[in-house]
């Protein structure tokens, strides 16, 4: 079966399949700390799905800035100069190679080896997640078929990118995943979290040393203080007392709405991949 948005919001597993992407990613972030950023902040993890998708559709003849500008540019996801500025990055990084000949306008690039299985990982990462939802075996079936990548993740980044609920993140939820890293810090909150079945409108995350996380994800501490002093004036989240050495809760109101956020791209990964194994 395939989940619509809305059946995946009325699951009462959502937060279950959730928290078990969170910890995967937290995984691999220690895996290889450089690449996992790429899909840390918001504005990246847009840019390299788009990038991603043209470069399993084009295959051996690589793909153009102009074609990752003007697929993010029309949705505002970036600017120009933004988009051209993260490719560098990424060639800078080897994350990306020029297709030969080099000297040959414009110039074309195809994602290295490093790349593919990162995204592969990420994507079989988020069907573990929904195999969780009802035993099933998506997964696994990715797993034996890695080629189903080229059809299901092309379809999937371009479904995301076509829909402003998930480029546009609800505010709260925009504060932590516009921010360099965010996306880290949410899996780290998101992982936490043991008992949210208790009726309660605060969910207990624990005690958060923001020193220790800031340097676990190369952030600053002073940035990411003021992140959280910012989400708990929006009532996001916030300390059990007056100490910050306090433990810390989430709302519920917040967890939900990350949740219903987070169901929008389970839908377009799920349905990807089923019109990907129709396919083949």
């Amino acid at each position: 079966m395939t989940y619509s948005h809305a059946d995946l919001v009325a699951h009462p597993h959502l937060l279950g399949a959730i928290r078990a992407l969170a910890l995967t990613l937290r995984g691999a972030y220690h895996d290889n700390p450089r690449i996992a950023r790429l899909l840390s902040a918001h504005q990246k993890w847009l840019m390299t799905q788009a990038g991603m998708a043209l470069n399993l559709e084009l295959g051996a003849t690589g793909f153009t800035v102009a074609q990752v500008r003007d697929l993010v540019t029309q949705n505002g996801v970036a600017s120009r100069n933004t988009v051209q500025n993260y490719l560098d990055q990424l060639e800078i990084y080897r994350y990306i190679e020029r297709v030969p000949p080099v000297s040959v306008r414009p110039r074309r690039y195809r994602a290295t080896a490093v790349s593919q299985q990162s995204i592969f990982m990420w994507y079989v990462a988020n069907l573990s997640a929904l195999d969780g939802l009802d035993g099933g075996t998506r997964a696994a079936q990715m797993l034996a078929r890695p080629e189903l990548l080229v059809l299901a993740q092309p379809r999937a980044a371009r479904q995301c990118l076509q829909d402003r609920n998930w480029v546009e993140p609800p505010e709260r939820v925009g504060l932590f995943l516009w921010t360099e890293a965010g996306a880290l810090v949410m899996d780290d909150f998101i992982s936490r979290i043991k008992d949210a079945e208790k009726q309660s409108d605060r969910i207990d995350i624990g005690f958060v040393d923001a020193r220790a996380m800031a340097s676990e994800f190369m952030m600053s501490r002073t940035h990411l203080q003021r992140l959280l002093n910012k989400a708990a004036e929006q009532g996001t989240m916030g300390w059990h007392d007056d100490s910050l050495r306090s433990g810390m809760w989430f709302s519920r109101d917040f967890l939900d709405e990350y949740c219903k956020w987070q169901a929008i791209k389970f839908a377009y990964v799920d349905e990807a991949f089923a019109e990907a194994l129709k396919s083949i």
